[in-house]
């Protein structure tokens, strides 16, 4: 990973944090109205939330593992995708345990608590874990990986606010949180990577 990419993760820590003692403030009440406004109701954008479903995403873990196994046979790529995918989806319930924000209020709402968005997290993570192995591999389009990756993750967390599944600051502190955790398993993931090349 680029250098600047670390202390990114400690600055989405932060506005996570930030986020989660103030999403009552008007500020944000006010973005979340404002985005909630813009986006809701968009079925283009809304259509994006079926790749961020956990049936989805399991899918995608189970085809990369196999890839990995047996194709590429990178046993540590694997422990990373279960550090991302599996570990990072239990945070994102823990989060929700400690938040306990309700979701906006409409007909048919899902009943899980609300902050952070599991979308925009798990997104965020299994689409940029897939991003680092996939350019690992082919770095000559490592920038249209990288691109694509950010492009539907964006997509897949806008959706949440078009569905009016979440405000607009859940999705903000799902890809915070999600962005973090995501280079905390890189740190461990490149540690490992050089402890084994000077082995």
């Amino acid at each position: 990973m680029k250098k600047w990419a670390y202390p990114l993760a400690i600055l989405t820590f932060l506005i996570f944090i930030g986020l989660r003692f103030t999403y009552q403030s008007e500020v944000i009440n006010s973005l979340d109205v404002k985005m909630a406004n813009w986006l809701f109701g968009n079925r283009f954008i809304e259509i994006f939330h079926y790749i961020g479903e956990p049936a989805f995403v399991v899918t995608i873990a189970v085809l990369l593992m196999v890839y990995l196994a047996w194709k590429v046979k990178n046993y540590r790529s694997m422990l990373l995708v279960i550090f991302t995918f599996a570990a990072g989806n239990g945070l994102n319930h823990i989060l929700k345990k400690w938040v306990q924000r309700p979701r906006p209020d409409i007909e048919e709402q899902l009943l899980s608590f609300s902050f952070p968005s599991g979308h925009a997290m798990t997104s965020i993570l299994y689409l940029f874990t897939l991003a680092y192995i996939w350019s690992e591999n082919h770095r000559k389009h490592r920038y249209l990986i990288w691109l694509g990756a950010i492009i539907l993750t964006l997509f897949i967390g806008l959706s949440r606010i078009a569905g009016a599944r979440h405000f607009a600051s859940d999705v903000l502190a799902g890809w915070c949180m999600g962005y973090t955790w995501f280079i905390i398993c890189i740190l461990w993931y490149e540690r490992r990577q050089k402890l084994y090349q000077n082995e």
